[in-house]
């Protein structure tokens, strides 16, 4: 396989790696960095047992079956959708752009959109109607200004966000499954956007959300957008983290201002304060996002994946390698180049071993290239 973009739905290639990225454990960056080592995803399928009892694991890592796999091909046939992969041509450039960017993408709608400079917009489920008008009208003034807009398909802001940009173009990033509508009140709108623009998930079709799948949603959100605008937000809301993740990414973050006696408003208050680019207007975001908009994100190279060089250190290598690693990492993230800096042993030696940690389910991935230890796995 010479990429990580099997071109036809329902290939050999296509099914191989929806098995690796379902199977347990495996990222989006631990998804290539064993396409990396391994070259195809049947290679990296194969090595997975090995590889997670070297990391501490006593039960056998569950293995998505070839099975389960050809239903989900199938059953996005059905819906009339396709899948994305790396490198495949309507793949989002600015989310290819990302070291966590998913390497299967479900797609209802019309996937042209996700190739045309975006900005995300989020905001409160309880949007105030003012919020919600402005929304709705900064939407549509940024669509005619040439911005797709990107946003979660929730209540309230996100869904005013999306009607505006109807006409001109929108996203909805979905954290269930793209053919399970979330909130069942946006079932009109929902079908809307699939007739005229784009639904997307990274999660199988038919998947209920759940608490824990929106803030990965919201890391697509914020990486398929040239910058994430809120509107409204309390202090404590899913959309401060899309920002988060907006400025983890190296995207520009916006916000409109609010009156402090507003709860919704403190959010935004706070991402001012901390610099985000304030927004009153259409024209105050094409501004802040001329500089991408002249030269847009550079979309990363098509992984050509292909088996590392034969790396095979000695056993006591790799057990100095394990308790060194294991000795620095604990349950607060830790940035993996600062861990590689620390250990007194070769990047690859240390790349090697968080690979078996992660399989292993005793170390996971954070957001801004970090890892922590979990505890109590066996």
């Amino acid at each position: 396989m010479d990429s990580a973009a099997p071109r036809a739905a329902g290939s050999a290639a296509l099914v191989a790696c929806l098995r690796l990225i379902r199977s347990e454990n495996v990222g989006p960056v631990t998804f290539r960095q064993l396409m990396a080592r391994f070259g195809t995803a049947d290679a990296a399928l194969a090595a997975l047992p090995e590889l997670a009892r070297r990391g501490g694991r006593r039960r056998p890592i569950a293995v998505a079956s070839r099975a389960a796999a050809e239903r989900e091909v199938a059953a996005m046939e059905a819906l009339g959708g396709q899948f994305l992969t790396l490198g495949d041509a309507d793949y989002p450039p600015a989310l290819a752009a990302l070291d966590d960017a998913p390497p299967v993408l479900a797609v209802l709608g019309h996937p042209h959109l996700l190739k045309q400079n975006a900005v995300a917009m989020v905001g409160a489920r309880n949007g105030s109607a003012n919020g919600r008008r402005l929304a709705r009208q900064l939407a549509a003034e940024l669509g005619q200004g040439g911005l797709v807009v990107v946003s979660g398909l929730a209540r309230g802001i996100d869904a005013a966000a999306h009607e505006g940009a109807l006409k001109t173009g929108t996203v909805a990033v979905v954290a269930g499954g793209v053919d399970v509508v979330y909130p069942e009140q946006n079932t009109a709108l929902y079908e809307e956007i699939r007739a005229r623009g784009t639904i997307v998930s990274e999660m199988p079709p038919g998947t209920v959300p759940q608490a824990r799948h929106f803030p990965r949603r919201n890391r697509l959100i914020s990486g398929c957008a040239l910058g994430t605008l809120v509107v409204e937000a309390a202090l404590r809301s899913g959309s401060l983290i899309t920002a988060r993740y907006a400025a983890d990414q190296g995207r520009e973050v916006l916000a409109v201002p609010g009156s402090p006696l507003d709860p919704r408003a403190r959010g935004c208050n706070g991402l001012l304060r901390q610099g985000a680019v304030l927004v009153e207007t259409a024209r105050d975001v094409m501004e802040a996002l001329s500089g991408p908009l002249r030269q847009p994100i550079a979309e990363a190279k098509t992984p050509e994946f292909q088996a590392a060089p034969p790396f095979a250190p000695s056993e006591s290598a790799l057990a100095d390698a394990r308790r060194e690693v294991e000795s620095l990492i604990g349950p607060t993230p830790v940035v993996v180049d600062e861990l590689i800096r620390q250990c007194q042993v070769s990047a690859a030696l240390v790349q090697m071993v968080m690979l078996e940690l992660e399989l292993a389910g005793r170390a996971e991935r954070h957001p801004g290239n970090r890892i922590a230890a979990i505890a109590g796995v066996s």
